[in-house]
């Protein structure tokens, strides 16, 4: 079967996801937060970034090849970390680590996914990113930073944009809770889904194994979608990331970054890349549109800047670069690909992503990424 010509796109890997799906765990993927009004500006800002094309440059082959915080990278983009993916897919935590070192390209993995940092370390490839939700517990943190490295991951990922949960109403319609319980009205759902039903069978309910050993037993009345991981969990300040910086000998980032004069202070704090993202709108309403963001930032600093929120294909990613960004992360659009296809779904992403990069390179007269900035840009409406 020809993927690329069952599937040329991510829209048709969402559908197929969507039937695949139980519908509690498609709104825990799919949903933003309030009326979900931050993840359509998203994708309008990113739509609005046009390009003038450039003609008779003769063949192209395009070279995608990317450096970035110290290593040579395949691909501009990687797997961005996502909470609970065991949820949405069987060993969706291996799978995607294993397609990212395929493909030569980093896979972060959260600290609430459903696979340990341990794990994970046979299926690495050398490249993995560890995202660190914030531990109160200096020791637990601690010894979170120690397992990520041993197992190892070479990068940490501090996530900022997650001072307390959020409502994410469409989530809690769905009937999924905290933590989950398989109540009838849930077990209807799974019931209409067998692909997703018998690997869950197979493999059993996903749990945030890393966090196993520092939680004693099972914590009832948590908020819907305030997951385990807030019984141990803090909301930084500006001590913790001077703490971690101290901690940690390699690249250190920050994640959820939307104020260029935040990342001027994360700069002199020691951070070697800011991350710009507004969480794909599952966190705040009201923030504009992430791509709106970056150009500021840009001038801003001189670190490397890590883009996500919205971003759907190739030509996406280039908008992304165009406006500063180093380097592109998705999460969703490789969880989407997951449910859709289970094992060849991320390849598959991967591989239409770099294609469709490729032929919108063609277009624009652009034989490397070097020459993205300084492509000529036209706002459409």
């Amino acid at each position: 079967m020809d993927l690329h010509q069952q599937y040329p796109g991510l829209e048709d890997l969402k559908r197929r996801a969507e039937r695949r799906l139980p519908r509690f765990v498609w709104d825990y993927l799919d949903s933003g937060t309030g009326a979900e009004a931050a993840r359509a500006r998203n994708r309008t800002g990113l739509d609005r970034v046009g390009f003038l094309p450039s003609v008779l440059h003769g063949p192209m082959e395009p070279d995608l090849s990317t450096p970035f915080l110290g290593t040579a990278h395949a691909l501009p983009f990687g797997i961005a970390p996502v909470g609970m993916s065991g949820l949405i897919w069987p060993d969706a935590e291996g799978i995607l680590a294993r397609a990212a070192a395929a493909a030569g390209i980093p896979y972060c993995l959260s600290t609430v996914a459903s696979q340990s940092p341990e794990d994970l370390a046979p299926h690495l490839g050398g490249d993995g990113w560890f995202q660190l939700y914030p531990p109160k517990d200096e020791a637990i943190r601690s010894d979170l930073l120690a397992r990520a490295r041993d197992a190892g991951f070479k990068t940490l990922v501090l996530t900022v944009d997650v001072p307390a949960a959020s409502r994410r109403e469409r989530q809690t319609r769905s009937g999924l809770t905290q933590p989950p319980r398989l109540t009838p009205r849930l077990l209807a759902q799974i019931a209409q889904r067998p692909a997703w039903a018998l690997g869950m069978a197979r493999r059993g309910l996903p749990r945030m194994r890393a966090l196993d050993k520092y939680i004693p037993g099972e914590q009832a009345n948590l908020p819907p979608t305030a997951h385990i991981g807030y019984v141990l969990r803090t909301s930084p300040d500006w001590d913790y990331v001077h703490w971690l910086r101290r901690n940690w000998d390699g690249p250190f980032v920050i994640k959820g970054v939307q104020r260029a004069e935040d990342a001027k202070r994360l700069q002199a704090a020691g951070a070697d890349a800011v991350w710009v993202s507004n969480h794909g709108g599952r966190q705040f309403d009201g923030c504009p549109a992430a791509i709106d963001l970056l150009p500021e930032i840009r001038a801003a600093v001189d670190l490397p800047l890590i883009f996500d929120s919205g971003i759907e294909g190739g030509l996406d990613i280039l908008r992304a670069l165009a406006l500063g960004a180093d380097f592109v992360m998705l999460g969703r659009a490789f969880h989407y690909a997951l449910a859709a296809l289970g094992a060849a779904g991320p390849a598959h992403l991967a591989d239409m992503l770099a294609k469709d990069m490729q032929a919108n390179m063609c277009q624009l007269g652009l034989s490397g990424l070097d020459a993205v900035r300084s492509l000529q840009r036209r706002k459409l409406d």
